[in-house]
C-alpha cells in the first residue's frame, strides 16, 4: 500500500485506487473495499485536512485485516500534522 499526501486543502478528502498489477477488476474491487474499510478503523489517525490517495498493491488482497489496519495506522501516523 502506498499513501499519497498533499497539504493545502481545507477538508479531509480521501481517494483510493488500485494497481493494474491486480488483473481481475473483481479482485481490484475487493482491494479497494479492504482498503476503505481499513481507512475507517483507522481514520483518527488520519490529518484533519489535506488530500490522501490511497493506492493498494496486489499483496493487500491476501494480507490479514489486522495487518493491512496496522500498515494503514502506521502510515496514517507519519504524515507530519500542520502546526496550529
Amino acid at each position: 500500500m502506498t499513501i499519497l499526501w498533499r497539504e493545502g486543502v481545507d477538508a479531509r478528502r480521501v481517494g483510493f485506487a488500485v494497481s493494474r498489477q491486480v488483473r481481475r477488476a473483481v479482485e481490484r474491487n475487493r482491494v479497494r473495499r479492504r482498503l476503505r474499510e481499513a481507512y475507517r478503523a483507522t481514520r483518527q489517525a488520519a490529518p484533519a485536512r489535506g488530500a490522501l490517495m490511497v493506492i493498494g498493491k496486489p499483496s493487500a488482497l491476501s494480507e490479514p485485516f489486522k495487518t493491512l489496519t496496522s500498515e494503514m495506522r502506521g502510515a496514517l501516523a507519519a504524515i507530519p500534522r500542520a502546526r496550529a
